[in-house]
């Protein structure tokens, strides 16, 4: 019989979007799927169509906690063999499933498998800029000055999340660049370089709009990474060289808003990080998130 895919979409107030969403995996050609929609207390009529709407899709509400506990509570229902994430303004087109099952299945030593995207910013299509450009393998590196993986375009075996951890709901931001730090780190990825995810951004509710200085939370996320001591020297010395490059921008951009407090916290990152031995850690205080 073919594997289970748990498919997880977190939403909060996206009504408009999430049909379509939710549409795009029944449209799949890889059929052993159960959806479940974890609605992060949207003040919508989400609890309301979406049941009446599509009646084979387990819909849960919890009160409004972020998408990081939203994506926790769907691992935690989630019966299947592999966890699949789709943000609720994100679609697939029709064989994504099936080509990463068949990826997952006939590469065994490959536990986590993504695509390439489609990007569509304010309706209309882009190309990702050099930076975004997807890897397969051991990718740990690449994964260092911002998220390359999507949430949207990867599929899990789900005992992955005991070995490197469930989303980190103390982040209100790049909760995704933590987990795949930690993952990463573990496990090599398959890569399907075609796209087989569309991509929707530059709408207001975005989390990227809603802080400044997106580097605070990767940060803290590098942080959490050192501080766990799985890294070999070589990629150890490579996160460090990174840490210190964010830190540097941090303390401008904390410095330019008054952020006097912030500036500080990172200096005091900063001056660690830069006379660290393998064996030493960080300290394990977080900056202020105001902001």
């Amino acid at each position: 019989m073919e594997p289970l895919v748990s498919v997880i979409i977190p939403t909060y107030n996206r009504l408009d979007f999430l049909t379509g969403t939710i549409t795009s995996v029944l449209k799949q050609t890889y059929k052993n799927i159960e959806l479940i929609v974890v609605d992060d207390g949207s003040t919508d009529t989400t609890s309301k169509e979406i049941p009446k709407r599509f009646p084979s899709v387990i819909y849960v509400k919890q009160p409004h906690r972020g998408v990081s506990a939203a994506r926790n509570l769907g691992i935690q229902l989630a019966k299947g063999n592999y966890i699949a994430f789709l943000d609720s303004d994100d679609l697939w087109l029709p064989k994504k499933l099936e080509r990463e099952v068949s990826c997952l299945t006939a590469n065994p030593g490959y536990p986590v498998c993504y695509t390439n995207e489609i990007w569509i910013r304010k309706g209309i299509r882009v190309n990702p800029k050099k930076r975004h450009k997807k890897y397969g393998g051991w990718i740990y590196p690449y994964c260092l000055p911002l998220c390359i993986i999507s949430p949207s375009s990867v599929i899990l075996r789900r005992e992955i999340f005991e070995m490197a951890g469930r989303f980190d709901e103390s982040l209100p931001a790049c909760e995704d660049y933590d987990l795949w730090l930690r993952v990463t780190a573990r496990f090599p990825v398959y890569l399907i370089d075609d796209p087989l995810i569309i991509k929707h951004g530059g709408h207001d509710d975005q989390l990227s709009r809603a802080f400044w200085g997106m580097d605070r939370f990767r940060v803290q996320a590098l942080v959490k990474i050192l501080n766990e001591n799985i890294l070999p020297p070589r990629w150890r010395k490579e996160t460090l060289e990174e840490l210190k490059r964010k830190c540097h921008i941090l303390i401008h951009g904390s410095e330019k808003r008054g952020k006097t407090q912030d500036a500080s916290y990172f200096r005091h990152i900063l001056h660690t990080a830069s006379r660290l031995l393998p064996s030493d850690s960080l300290p394990k205080t977080t900056v202020s998130l105001s902001s």
